[in-house]
């Protein structure tokens, strides 16, 4: 990076928080002008501004100035604007902040191709779901400091054990329920109280079902829904860091 900053430039890009394209300018003459200080000639720009506006679905409001778009819409051309020059490697700090849903999932394909086509991406998200999507490897951060790495799989295998989930018909009967699950959680943990939905760790996740089921039912407990599941990564970032106060997943 010192001894080559400009052939670094050419091979980067990356997309703040939040937008920074100039919102005087339309989407279109945004990317164009990003072409253009890479040196794509004016050709070149506008067909690759022409294909990026096709793919964040801008097309139809390619030449409207960007301080009339919405906070989704700014987001997805100034994502737009980290791709003009095909980066090897992309950095995104928080990419679908203010995306609907559609959009964020339209984005997610958008990042999956990206990255089957070679492109090297390092993502930060407050959004857990969309580290367990996308990334390969992961690292919590805590205060500035890297707490834990590893894949998906690897960080929810730290937690241990499985998750059984039971949401009561009727929200007295919680404290009950609570004390007929308490044996049943792995490693004398608590069970997790959340209006009338309890979950637990437990360790063999079918007989802890099974068990669960028969004793809810022996005292006469209505059951709204029960189940059982591996544990997401929201569970092993609050293993981790006791809390989700000032915390970042990479």
């Amino acid at each position: 990076m010192v001894r080559q900053p400009a052939r670094v430039r050419e091979i980067i890009g990356a997309s703040g928080q939040y937008a920074t394209i100039d919102e005087d300018l339309s989407a279109r003459e945004n990317l164009m002008l990003i072409g253009r200080l890479f040196h794509l000639g004016d050709r070149t720009a506008k067909k690759r501004a022409d294909e990026l506006l096709e793919l964040f679905n801008l097309t139809d409001a390619a030449d409207r100035p960007v301080k009339g778009f919405s906070g989704g819409m700014r987001r997805r051309a100034d994502l737009a604007s980290s791709l003009v020059n095909n980066p090897r490697i992309l950095f995104l700090d928080e990419p679908t902040t203010g995306l609907d849903p559609a959009a964020r999932l339209s984005l997610w394909d958008v990042i999956r191709e990206r990255v089957a086509a070679g492109t090297t991406l390092l993502l930060t998200t407050q959004y857990l779901e969309e580290a367990d999507q996308l990334a390969d490897e992961i690292s919590v951060i805590d205060n500035g400091t890297v707490i834990a790495e590893g894949t998906a799989d690897v960080l929810k295998t730290q937690v241990g054990g499985q998750r059984v989930t039971v949401t009561l018909a009727d929200p007295a009967d919680v404290d009950t329920a609570t004390l007929l699950l308490q044996p049943l959680a792995l490693g004398g943990e608590n069970v997790v109280r959340q209006e009338r939905t309890l979950t637990l760790a437990v360790d063999d996740g079918p007989a802890a079902l099974e068990r669960a089921l028969h004793d809810i039912r022996a005292h006469g407990l209505g059951i709204h829904d029960i189940g059982l599941a591996r544990p997401t990564l929201d569970d092993v970032f609050l293993s981790l860091t006791g809390d989700d106060t000032g915390k970042d997943a990479s």
